[in-house]
């Protein structure tokens, strides 16, 4: 596991150290929803874009455009390999196999490729946009935004000494080991990696992975990064995620079929997928109306993921609608993941010790917490709120209502639309961090 990384860094030749190197550098969800999209949609057109929620940071005017666009034409030469669609097919995936049909890993190797892509810059921040079959386009999402926040990590190492990426990176270190000694000692704790999309390069990703590994052992339930998992015989971890019923809402032609198309992604994901794979994702419109109008039968899925709202409110709600629809709430599973840091991991596992079994997915502030790191003083490594979602499926524009009214995304038009539909209730406001 030794890396000089201040080697590494001082003499970075993006050929030998490209940012992507293969293309199952992404989260595990990914690859789930990829065969859900090809095995149900596999004719929808849409378009992603890239936004930066962190608008003070210009990164127009940090990323070099000519190497993010090096990068993406370098992941567009990328193909699946023989060793890796044989692994996909054949390991064990949450106890079981075959969670991969031979067709869609048939159709990986022949015929899985990616969009071409428009980049520019404008007003100081990227513009990048993603346009073709969904199938060509979803993937777009992980290899971009870890492709521009290593490039951000880049731009900012090349101002350093080697003397001073040595500090940094003993510091980055000595912050780690912090965090998983109070880690360590706490019982029953299940934490995981969720953190490709902000990380502050493969390689410190690559060691903050082996360092939980090793350090929590049984603790440590995985990673969302397939390549690492498929590298280091580790657990891929992840289902699903808002683009999902954000392209079936946008597909809806009446406010009725757009109320249920939450509920209809549900059924056809649970036609594709079972057991420890029906993890709900209810934020996309608000998880107070989703949970209140939701079938019965949604009660009977393994659990929750919280991306939006206050897990301790998120997972409070999740177990009074269990309660309510006379489920036993210590058979499911509550995962938060929404800019989780030690504090508030060991606060929530105690909070729901006992009640519902408990599940961290630790995303930036594991991957990229270099705040205060930095020997000059500057906060060019600290991590910015970045994302590429879906904004049209099928020429229809998409929304995002989420939980926190700061991470509503779409024309402002329809996001109002969408509010008067499903409402606000259970909607906050809340500074985003990550």
């Amino acid at each position: 596991m030794i890396i000089n990384l201040a080697r590494r860094a001082h003499n970075h030749n993006w050929e030998l150290d490209p940012i992507t190197r293969s293309l199952l550098d992404t989260d595990f969800y990914k690859l789930l929803m990829l065969q859900f999209i090809w095995k149900h949609f596999p004719q929808m057109q849409t378009s992603f874009s890239v936004s930066n929620r962190s608008t003070h940071m210009r990164l127009g005017e940090i990323v070099s455009i000519d190497e993010l666009r090096e990068q993406l034409d370098q992941v567009r030469r990328l193909r699946y390999t023989r060793s890796e669609l044989i692994w996909l097919a054949g390991n064990t995936f949450y106890g079981r196999r075959g969670i991969f049909e031979s067709a869609f890993l048939d159709w990986l190797e022949k015929d899985f490729r990616l969009s071409d892509y428009e980049l520019s810059v404008r007003d100081g921040q990227i513009s990048l946009v993603f346009h073709g079959l969904w199938t060509e386009t979803t993937m777009w999402e992980i290899y971009a935004l870890s492709a521009i926040n290593e490039l951000k990590t880049r731009a900012s190492l090349k101002r350093l000494s080697e003397l001073e990426l040595d500090i940094l990176y003993a510091r980055a270190k000595t912050k780690l080991w912090e965090k998983m000694a109070r880690l360590r000692d706490v019982d029953e704790l299940r934490v995981s990696d969720f953190g490709t999309r902000r990380r502050h390069s493969f390689l410190w990703q690559e060691y903050v992975v082996r360092a939980m590994a090793d350090t929590l052992g049984g603790k440590f339930g995985g990673t969302s990064n397939t390549y690492l998992a498929y590298k280091h015989d580790l657990e891929a971890i992840g289902t699903n995620a808002h683009e999902l019923p954000m392209a079936l809402a946008a597909a809806a032609d009446t406010d009725e079929e757009l109320k249920a198309a939450q509920y209809k992604l549900l059924d056809l994901w649970q036609q594709t997928y079972y057991g420890a794979l029906l993890i709900m994702l209810p934020d996309t419109f608000g998880t107070t109306q989703f949970l209140r109008d939701a079938p019965d039968w949604v009660a009977d899925w393994t659990g929750q993921r919280a991306d939006s709202k206050d897990p301790y409110v998120a997972g409070d709600e999740y177990i009074a609608w269990l309660k309510s629809r006379g489920r036993d709430p210590k058979s499911k599973l509550f995962i938060a993941s929404d800019a989780l840091d030690v504090d508030q991991i060991i606060g929530l596992h105690r909070h729901f010790s006992g009640r519902i079994r408990f599940s961290a997915g630790w995303g930036t502030l594991l991957t990229n917490d270099f705040r205060n790191c930095n020997p000059q003083g500057e906060d060019g490594f600290d991590p910015v709120s970045i994302v590429c979602k879906l904004d049209h499926a099928d020429g229809r524009p998409t929304v995002k209502l989420s939980d926190n009214f700061r991470k509503a995304m779409g024309p402002r038009e329809q996001v109002e639309r969408y509010r008067r539909i499903f409402g606000l209730e259970g909607v906050a406001d809340v500074p985003v961090i990550a």
